[in-house]
């Protein structure tokens, strides 16, 4: 049919719908302004309808465009599920796979596990994002996302992968020159280096002791967005953090730094949250089960 859309395109409308630009699709792709502009108006003409709302700064759905985007999602999605009933008939994963975690955990856990798995199915398409804030899967595109801590949306599924807790610590020459704190509550007098991690509460730590669950709030000078720069300023002696053991573990035993309050810690296990919609996907199902091999690890 001469007006049938190409699926192609469909593809790079919705990319450009999520990333409301066509330069940031185009780097996301790795293709050209110029290729992008091109083919959105290839599916304008082929609709025969104004589909976005074009500024200099950034690009929104038309009335029709939400019309399409909403059908474009729902026929993507029918044709990754085709793809994924073709692969399990031949006993391997193919297709895209679009997955987002925490930066830190990301470079030294995820990135590493995604490489083998690209080696053992290399029909799969892997694209992996660091985002330390929080991500909406369905919005933004993504199958997979991992996290720590279970979904708290109910339109999502949550399977855990490994075990995990973070721990209370901070480098000798702080607790040299401030001390170390004898309970829970004390850590409101000191200097604590506060993270604004996706779904963490800022400066409010809930941990588990010899009394139960208790919860204290903190803060200091100093704060950041990037677990990767928490670490570090603790080692340098600006205060007390709590971060994830498999983050702290090394520096723990070369002494850089030292536990505090050990009684005290904060169970939160590493998940795999994928929308319901993709709980039979082949593809996904691979991805997820070698995760949790590699990272129970």
């Amino acid at each position: 049919m001469k007006n049938t859309p190409q699926l192609d395109d469909l593809r790079l409308f919705c990319a450009v719908a999520r990333n409301r630009s066509f330069a940031a699709t185009a780097r996301e792709l790795g293709v050209s302004n110029a290729f992008v502009s091109k083919r959105i108006a290839v599916l304008e003409a082929t609709l025969a309808a104004a589909l976005l709302h074009r500024t200099t700064r950034s690009v929104a759905p038309t009335e029709p465009g939400e019309t399409v985007l909403l059908w474009a999602q729902r026929i993507l999605d029918d044709v990754d599920q085709l793809a994924d009933a073709v692969s399990q008939t031949r006993a391997e994963p193919a297709g895209l796979l679009r997955i987002c975690t925490s930066a830190g955990f990301g470079r030294n856990r995820v990135a590493p596990a995604l490489s083998a798995l690209a080696k053992r199915h290399p029909a799969l398409e892997i694209q992996l994002e660091l985002l330390d804030r929080p991500v909406d899967l369905i919005e933004e595109g993504f199958h997979l996302d991992v996290r720590f801590g279970e979904a708290r949306e109910p339109y999502l599924i949550s399977r855990r992968l490994a075990a995990n807790e973070r721990v209370l610590c901070a480098a000798p020459s702080y607790l040299a020159e401030r001390g170390a704190p004898a309970t829970l509550a004390e850590l409101a007098r000191h200097r604590c280096i506060v993270i604004r991690e996706r779904y963490q509460d800022f400066g409010r730590w809930t941990l588990h002791g010899p009394r139960g669950e208790e919860t204290v709030k903190v803060g200091g000078p100093l704060s950041a967005s990037n677990g990767e720069i928490v670490h570090q300023w603790a080692i340098d002696g600006h205060g007390v953090i709590l971060r994830s053991i498999w983050d702290v573990g090394p520096s723990l035993e070369r002494g850089d730094l030292v536990r505090v309050l050990p009684e005290y810690a904060q169970r939160v296990d590493v998940w795999a949250v994928y929308p319901s919609r993709l709980s039979a996907s082949g593809r996904l199902k691979a991805c997820v089960e070698f995760l949790a091999e590699r990272l129970a690890e």
